[in-house]
């Protein structure tokens, strides 16, 4: 049974299940050429609020050491933002630091249900950084306890490497949030890229 937070934005409701620190385990296998890429790593989430109308997103990888008694590596870390696909009006905050302007919408259950999607989900939005120098923009729907994103922009610096497209699915199976990460990279086509299971530890 999931446990809303009192303060938690009504507009959050749909995104609820995904709140909290969840660790585990995952494999990548990605192909590049005739070379395969394969390693098993451990990653750390944490969805949090901060009062609000998005959830904040941060996520930190390591593989697994080859050898016994070896140290794990750092791989790489995430960071951005998750929230419900609406037109941002007077009452919301920005651009930049200007504060909203009246009642904030989406106060209540009965208006957040007026978001959701002839499929019966909610359309969302998904911004995520990295620091290699890549950030993503994904579009995507959640419905009950799945979600799927695709980018709808990727933006590069000039000494990033080459990606071009991803496919994100999140789901929450037996407690467990399971995901699944397709990408365009390195000049290949989109592809299985990595996947993990994690379990919530707070």
């Amino acid at each position: 049974m999931i446990e809303l937070p009192v303060e938690l934005p009504a507009e959050l409701v749909p995104l609820s299940w995904l709140l909290g620190v969840w660790e585990g385990s995952g494999v990548i296998d990605y192909t590049i050429g005739e070379a395969s890429v394969t390693h098993e790593f451990g990653q750390r989430v944490s969805f949090s609020h901060d009062g609000l109308p998005h959830l904040n997103y941060t996520s930190y990888s390591w593989l697994f050491p080859t050898e016994e008694g070896g140290e794990p590596t750092p791989l790489v870390t995430e960071t951005g933002y998750w929230r419900l696909s609406r037109q941002l009006g007077d009452a919301d905050a920005g651009p930049a630091m200007l504060p909203g302007v009246g009642e904030r919408p989406f106060r209540d259950a009965e208006s957040v249900e007026t978001l959701r999607n002839a499929a019966g989900g909610f359309d969302i939005e998904v911004t995520l950084v990295h620091p290699g120098g890549v950030a993503e923009l994904y579009l995507g729907q959640v419905k009950g306890p799945r979600i799927d994103l695709a980018t709808d922009a990727v933006m590069r610096t000039q000494g990033a490497k080459p990606y071009s497209a991803a496919t994100r699915l999140y789901g929450l199976v037996d407690s467990h949030l399971l995901w699944a990460w397709d990408i365009a990279a390195l000049g290949q086509d989109l592809r299985t890229h990595s996947s993990g299971r994690l379990a919530k530890v707070e």
